[in-house]
């Protein structure tokens, strides 16, 4: 069996898409998941990496073989999987504890990686990315404020308006009004 690991897979479209990629090149997934796929293929000539690597880099997805760009890959996964989750997050949870426990490493040691590859602090992603979902929501008019600041695991509506307003430049109300969310919401792959 052979595993590996591949950037910007961040849904289950994605899951889908590189297992469809990989069994039109002849190969036989056994599983694919989030940011990492084992092969029932023992090992991989040169000429198969490059064939897997031009059809991922073909689909918006590259194969990452470095430990770090791995660990940076599923600090990404588990803070989107953590807030697309539909259950939503719990507010007496905090970020350094959930994941240090998905990750077994120190939170600092996670933040410090995160900051020195990325050049943005892990809490910034974070909050990058619970803003992005909160335009999803807000754009689909699933929730209310109110729904939405408890499912994200803010403290008070006014804590995400604050955030919301910091980052966005609108209030979670301006933004719905004025319909600039159609053309302010970014993939979450893109995010940084």
């Amino acid at each position: 069996m052979t595993t590996f690991y591949i950037k910007n897979m961040v849904c289950n479209r994605c899951i889908m898409v590189v297992r469809q990629q990989l069994e039109g090149l002849g190969l036989h997934p056994e599983q694919v998941v989030l940011g990492e796929v084992s092969l029932k293929e023992d090992d991989l000539a040169p000429a198969q990496w490059d064939a897997v690597d031009r059809a991922l880099s073909a689909v918006g997805f590259e194969r990452i073989d470095d430990r770090k760009s791995r660990l940076i890959e599923a600090i990404k996964n588990e803070v989107i999987k953590r807030i697309h989750d539909p259950g939503g997050l719990d507010r007496k949870s905090n970020w350094s504890t959930l994941l240090s426990e998905a990750l077994h490493y120190e939170y600092n040691y996670l933040s410090g990686l995160f900051s020195s590859v990325e050049g943005i602090t892990l809490e910034q992603y974070i909050i990058r990315q619970k803003i992005e979902r909160v335009k999803e929501l807000l754009f689909y008019d699933e929730r209310n404020l109110s729904e939405i600041a408890h499912l994200l695991g803010y403290s008070s509506v006014a804590h995400l308006s604050a955030q919301f307003k910091k980052v966005t430049g609108f209030t979670p109300s301006e933004l719905k009004k004025s319909r600039l969310g159609e053309g302010t919401r970014k993939p979450v792959d893109r995010i940084s």
